[in-house]
């Protein structure tokens, strides 16, 4: 991914003045899975739907069939970027995003194709589920998925039940872009961590403040509420 800066006039209005994007230059994604991380606020969910959009996807989710829309709020940004594809054509696609999922789901069942979807309306299973529903029925494998936060919705169980079936379609020739905040799901292995600071900044996951503050918090519980409750 590409932004072409030469074509900003402004980085002081939005979205060219948050973190993610203000010193954006060009994003180099790992072949299997990217995962964009860092503070509430940077911009993460703006870069990832400026990619989806760009590439065709609806910017409240679905595949690149998928027109509804319920709010129109998107950004400028994806007029400004361009992505380098490479070679082969991914057969398969999909924007997932916690953000609009509702939206997504009434359009699923507006269209009639919840086969595709496990068979269930998505609107009859709890959030969680339907989430995940989506995740492992619609996917299909030699795809591009773009998933914005998708940890929103899923236990711990759940978002490690996820990672084994991201495995699954990455040996199937899938790509992902994700942006996240959970430890869980950035742990998978094969795949290239990206963190929002002033720049973008490729990390390990050990690196990364998500795991670094799980880690402490796990192991010094009652000294971290202690000093979080403390007057």
């Amino acid at each position: 991914m590409k932004l072409y800066r030469e074509k900003l006039h402004t980085n002081s209005e939005y979205p060219f003045c948050l973190t993610a994007v203000r010193n954006l230059h060009e994003l180099e994604f790992h072949p299997n899975v990217t995962f964009i991380v860092g503070e509430n606020g940077t911009g993460k969910s703006t870069i990832l739907e400026s990619i989806a959009v760009a590439y065709g996807f609806n910017p409240e989710g679905g595949t690149k069939n998928f027109s509804f829309s319920s709010n129109n709020t998107h950004s400028d940004l994806y007029k400004h970027i361009k992505l380098v594809k490479g070679i082969k054509r991914p057969r398969d696609g999909f924007f997932l995003r916690a953000e609009s999922f509702y939206n997504l789901a009434t359009n699923i069942d507006e269209l009639e194709v919840i086969e595709s979807y496990g068979g269930v309306s998505l609107h009859q299973q709890s959030h969680g589920e339907s989430f995940f529903a989506v995740f492992m029925n619609r996917f299909s494998g030699q795809g591009l998925y773009i998933l914005d936060e998708p940890e929103a919705a899923l236990s711990p169980s759940r978002q490690m039940a996820m990672l084994a079936r991201i495995h699954e379609l990455v040996e199937q020739e899938s790509q992902f872009i994700i942006a996240t905040h959970s430890p869980i799901i950035m742990a998978y292995p094969n795949s290239r961590i990206l963190q929002v600071e002033e720049n973008f900044n490729e990390v390990k996951y050990e690196q990364t403040e998500h795991y670094q503050t799980m880690r402490t918090f796990l192991n010094n519980t009652e000294k971290m509420l202690k000093i979080l409750m403390e007057p």
